[in-house]
Order: structure tokens, then sequence, then C-alpha cells
């Protein structure tokens, strides 16, 4: 799938062309279920699997939603779930820069499996490095900016 911007479409991050280089709607659930599949079983990342529920049903639709409304598609996840508040939503959790960076390398290793343009992977992967690094700095600000913290289940995605 040639997914780049041609001289005649919008750059990635403009309008709908982050969405449909992804492959729209479709594109982002294969993203997001081969994402879960490697949080459930790579060993760097136990730690954040087990910060969601066991059942990954709901993770995996509030993330795919959350990822269409994001990258320029339409706003499943309001639709769904109402307004997105996504560092709020996982303040309560003991993320660190360790959860962080694993949470992007099951990224990362979900992107590389998708038949994307090369430069939208290393767009979306960049992209996503902000929000990631924003969640990680509310949950250690809401600690205090230290280690541990209470452990709880991610109810975001």
């Amino acid at each position: 799938m040639s997914a780049s911007p041609d001289a005649n479409d919008r750059p990635y991050g403009t309008g709908d062309a982050s969405f449909r280089a992804a492959g729209g709607e479709e594109g982002l659930r294969a993203l997001v279920t081969d994402f879960y599949e490697l949080m459930s079983t790579r060993d760097f990342a136990r730690r954040i699997r087990d910060m969601h529920p066991s059942d990954l049903d709901v993770s995996i639709d509030k993330l795919a939603r959350f990822l269409c409304g994001w990258l320029g598609g339409p706003k499943r996840y309001a639709e769904r779930y109402g307004p997105i508040r996504l560092p709020r939503a996982h303040a309560h959790l003991p993320i660190d820069a360790d959860d962080r960076d694993a949470w992007l390398r099951c990224m990362a290793l979900a992107i590389a499996r998708q038949p994307w343009d090369d430069a939208f992977k290393t767009y979306l992967l960049g992209a996503l490095r902000v929000p990631a690094e924003r969640i990680r700095a509310v949950c250690e600000e809401g600690r205090g900016g230290g280690a541990g913290g209470g452990r709880g289940r991610c109810s975001a995605g």
C-alpha cells in the first residue's frame, strides 16, 4: 500500500492525510491489535500490560478510536466514550520513563508490521512520542515526581 502523500495531497498531520496513510479505521484496528498482541507477549512490556485489564477488548477499542480522531479521521472516541482526556485518564497509574519507552517500543514493533510507507511509519512513531511523554510527565507529577505510587488499571486504553 502506498500511503505517502504525493504532490497533490496534504502532508502528514494535515487534515485527514495521516488517517488515510494509516489505512483508515481498518488500518488503525490492525495496528492496535498488533500493538496489544506485542504488549502481551514481550517481557519488556509486562509492567505496562499489567496496568491493563485482562480482557483487552475495551482497551483495543479505545486506542483505535482515539487514533482515528487524532490522525484526522472521524472522532470515534468521543462518539462512544466522550471527551478525550488522555493524560488525566492515565494520571492514577505509576507510569515512568521505562514504561513510556516500553509502550513506544511495542508501538514501534506494531508500526513496523503495517504495510505503510516508511515515511509515514517514521512520522507516526515520532508523533506518538508527544502524548506518551505527556502521560509520563502527568503520572510522575501526580506522585510528586518520584518513583512508586499506586498501581491501578488503565481506563483510557
